[in-house]
Order: C-alpha cells, then sequence, then structure tokens
C-alpha cells in the first residue's frame, strides 16, 4: 500500500462521502443547508458549494497519484484496478446524480457509462493476451472537460454566471463527444484483439 494507491482510496471514500451528500435528503432529518445570494438576486445553495470543493479535491487527486506513481515507478496492478474503479465511482455517480436532478441531460450519463463499459471490455480482452491498452490523448482530453464542466456546475458557474456566461454544459458536452471519439479511437487501434 504506496503513497498513490492510499491517495487512491482516499479518491473512493471521497467520491462516496459526496454522493452520500448529494443524494440524501438531510432536510428530513432536520438540517437545511443555508443559502447565499450574490448580487441580491443570485441564490446558491451550500451544499453544492461543500460538494464542489470535495469533488475539486478528488479530481486533483486522480492527477496526483497517477503522477506519482509513474514518477517513483510505484504502479501496482492494485493501483491500476483501484484508479479505474475510483474514477467511475466519481465521474459516472456523479453525473447520473446530476441528470436525475435535471442540471445536465439523461443521455450524458448513459454515453458516459456505456462508452466506459465498451473501452473497459477492450482492455480486459487486451490484457488476457497479455497487451496492455495505453489511454488515448482523447480520452485524457475528455476527463479533463469532464472534470472541469462537473466542478463548474457544483459551483453554479461562478464566475462565469455572474456575467451571464454559464460554460459548464458545453464543457461536459464536449467532453461527451471526446467521449465518443476516444471509444472510437480505441475500438479502431485494438480491433485486431477483438477479431483473434
Amino acid at each position: 500500500m504506496n503513497v498513490p494507491n492510499r491517495i487512491t482510496i482516499c479518491r473512493i471514500i471521497l467520491a462516496v462521502i459526496l454522493l452520500i451528500l448529494m443524494t440524501f435528503p438531510l432536510n428530513r432529518i432536520g438540517f437545511d443547508f443555508p443559502e447565499i445570494m450574490i448580487n441580491q438576486e443570485f441564490i446558491i445553495d451550500s451544499k453544492y458549494l461543500i460538494c464542489g470543493v470535495i469533488f475539486l479535491i478528488a479530481a486533483v487527486t486522480d492527477f496526483l497519484d497517477g503522477f506519482l506513481a509513474r514518477k517513483y515507478n510505484l504502479v501496482t496492478d492494485f493501483g491500476k484496478v483501484t484508479d479505474a474503479i475510483a474514477d467511475k465511482v466519481l465521474v459516472n455517480g456523479v453525473l447520473v446524480v446530476l441528470a436525475c436532478e435535471g442540471y445536465i441531460s439523461v443521455i450524458i450519463p448513459v454515453v458516459i457509462v456505456s462508452r466506459d463499459m465498451f473501452v473497459d471490455s477492450i482492455k480486459m480482452i487486451a490484457g488476457q493476451k497479455n497487451e496492455v491498452v495505453a489511454a488515448s490523448k482523447t480520452g485524457k482530453a475528455k476527463t479533463v472537460f469532464m472534470l472541469v464542466g462537473i466542478t463548474l456546475i457544483l459551483f453554479y458557474n461562478l464566475p462565469f454566471s455572474l456575467f451571464g456566461v454559464y460554460p459548464a454544459r458545453v464543457l461536459i458536452m464536449i467532453a461527451t463527444v471526446l467521449s465518443i471519439l476516444s471509444a472510437i479511437e480505441y475500438y479502431t487501434k485494438n480491433k485486431k484483439y477483438l477479431t483473434k
């Protein structure tokens, strides 16, 4: 259990806490998050600001654990598996909740989850043949756009929303398109493993 693996485990814990906070009806047990008014007209729920902070910390650990593992040669099979699980729980879980609450289209988590299952299937088949499927640049770009987009949604697009600009949904749509392109890219580069 090296440092990168511990960071990954912390990301899973943060993701679970985040999803509980986003979905559990705390108002039914008498706890209400205070609302904050900005510019006398813009009202935001502090619950989402707290969720945004947790998500941002978890997103940073997504880059940190991989960086440390590669830099100090601490890459392990356990780390590879748990990192993938942490990413799916964090991003896909939040996307499903945001779709249920009407912040994004339900099509987005359907596309993202379907893409992840497709790509993971390719990786599993390649792994059975002792081949490693490297992450594509398109897939990495998708992750960046998605993490930034989700963070902005949880922060009510601040500070951009103060000027009438709402970039979060655009970033998430770009990430969704990139996820489709990366799935095609994974298939094109690795279809030889599927046809053997």
